[in-house]
């Protein structure tokens, strides 16, 4: 059995085992306490698209484009099913952009100012192991190569437009791809983007956004939230721990542009929490909303996007969408 193959065994295995990361993961401070909001700050819950788990929809990340489609990173089953990446309709219609082969991955995705759709690939296979880019109107094709032992998981573009930067779960490293071509260079390596030793589902460094002048990045195995401000020579600043409190994280997004409040989806404990810039944690959505091991999370204006994975039974892997109350979620 190779290294994916184990990996992609112990990520399909019941989500439950992810919550145990709750008893290995670093004391949070106080300020860091989750809790349940009293007032729902997120309502009118509904589904988007449902997709089917056993033809490989598993789905793993979320873009939102102009024009309020999404696009969505579907990262295939163990059970040898094909990856694909696809663009959902306001309407639910769905359209395949780009399919990977058999054993692949499809994991992180992010768009470009000029339409192009750039995504990680995750393979056992060194020629396609790697950020790929799909132009408007072109074919898909590898922007650089990544390791074929690694795991490139969350992706971003800075603002710039320039660098994209992969999180990769199984190196504890981000790496940084130049736009225009070239080799992949490790931006940052450090512990605390590494897998927690006695952690049960061996991935460190997961979620990754570009916000802010930094590159924000969850670590699900050590349930970090980390904020790592971009020098004005492009180099990695200090680390610092927003919060040590998100058991099960995986990808996140901000409120806004301007706002540093995240809302992260939490795949083993099936809830949404937000991230208050002081580290506070709030579950705003939980199995009772319909989460199904949410697994990334997207925001446009007051509208919160949700992509569900369906890992556990009975597999209900979906796409949700939900409206942010402000008036609640300051009201902590």
């Amino acid at each position: 059995m190779t290294r994916r193959e184990a990996s992609m065994k112990k990520l399909f295995k019941p989500v439950a085992a992810i919550a145990a990361t709750a008893a290995v993961i670093v004391s949070a401070p106080s300020a860091s306490a989750t809790t349940v909001h009293a007032r729902p700050v997120v309502t009118h819950v509904k589904t988007v698209a449902k997709f089917d788990f056993a033809a490989g929809d598993v789905a793993e990340n979320i873009t939102i484009n102009p024009d309020r489609s999404v696009t969505i990173s579907m990262v295939g089953t163990a059970a040898g099913k094909r990856p694909e990446l696809v663009r959902i309709a306001p309407s639910g219609h769905r359209t395949v952009l780009a399919v990977g082969r058999q054993g692949d991955g499809i994991t992180g995705n992010t768009r470009g100012s000029d339409g192009t759709v750039y995504y990680n690939v995750w393979s056992a296979d060194a020629s396609r192991a790697g950020v790929w880019k799909l132009p408007p109107g072109g074919s898909p094709q590898r922007l650089a190569a990544l390791p074929a032992d690694g795991l490139p998981n969350g992706l971003a573009i800075d603002p710039s437009g320039q660098t994209l930067y992969v999180a990769d779960s199984q190196k504890s490293t981000i790496w940084a791809v130049p736009v225009s071509g070239g080799p992949a260079t490790a931006w940052l390596t450090d512990p605390a983007l590494a897998i927690e030793a006695s952690a049960p589902v061996p991935f460190g460094a997961n979620g990754l956004r570009f916000h802010n002048g930094a590159v924000w990045v969850s670590n699900l195995s050590k349930a970090t939230l980390l904020r790592i401000p971009v020098t004005a020579t492009g180099a990695a600043g200090r680390i610092h721990t927003v919060t040590s409190s998100l058991t099960g994280v995986d990808d996140f997004s901000f409120l806004s542009d301007r706002s540093n409040v995240v809302f992260a989806a939490q795949n083993g404990p099936n809830q949404v929490s937000v991230v208050y810039p002081n580290g506070t944690t709030e579950t705003v959505l939980t199995a009772a909303d319909g989460l199904a091991s949410p697994t990334s999370t997207a925001v446009r204006g007051k509208q919160l996007y949700i992509t569900n994975g369906g890992l556990n039974e009975p597999h209900d892997p979906k796409l949700q969408s939900g409206t942010i109350n402000l008036g609640a979620l300051f009201a902590h």
